[in-house]
């Protein structure tokens, strides 16, 4: 159960629909995953398991993030806005959020600008890496790699850096 200010709680300003957004962000990329919507038990109940829990406005009730594909989004610290009528969960990503099988359901750019800074990428490579760890992928030489074990990695990353040097 995480840890939260019954008062800051009692604070938030729900809906007209009594929902109110909730930003889902990687709390160690800084990456937004997706956007979802809550009602007060779904929010008690993300506060309460410490899983990601929506208020489905097309299926008109409670669901939560992984209950089907097992991608369960595991909290970290939940923020809410200046406002008080958005939310900002921070959380651990078991495998992709998108429904679409992409990491995020941010992934179609529709302008272009400057890249994102260079930590951005190695915790995403990080995070995929860790990804390709905990779940065996048969396309995936990363998972691999891991199934062979440490004197196999060793090997395969002296190999890579001989090509780079």
């Amino acid at each position: 159960m995480l840890e939260f200010e019954r008062r800051k709680i009692m604070e938030i300003k729900f809906d007209e629909k009594g929902l109110i957004p909730a930003i889902i962000q990687d709390s160690k990329t800084g990456e937004v995953l997706m956007l979802g919507y809550m009602n007060k038990e779904a929010l008690e109940k993300t506060i309460e398991e410490g899983k990601v829990y929506f208020y489905s406005r097309s299926r008109k009730k409670l669901w939560m993030k992984g209950e089907t594909s097992k991608n369960y989004l595991y909290v970290t610290k939940i923020f809410i806005d200046c406002d008080r009528d958005t939310l900002l969960i921070l959380v651990n990503p078991e495998g992709n959020v998108c429904h679409t099988g992409n990491r995020s359901c941010f992934f179609e750019e529709i302008s272009s600008g400057s890249n994102p800074p260079l930590y951005n990428f190695i915790y995403k490579l990080f995070s995929i890496i860790e990804d390709r760890k905990k779940s065996y992928n048969e396309k995936s030489y990363t998972s691999y790699l891991f199934q062979k074990g440490r004197e196999v990695i060793a090997k395969k990353v002296g190999e890579e850096a001989m090509e780079v040097i």
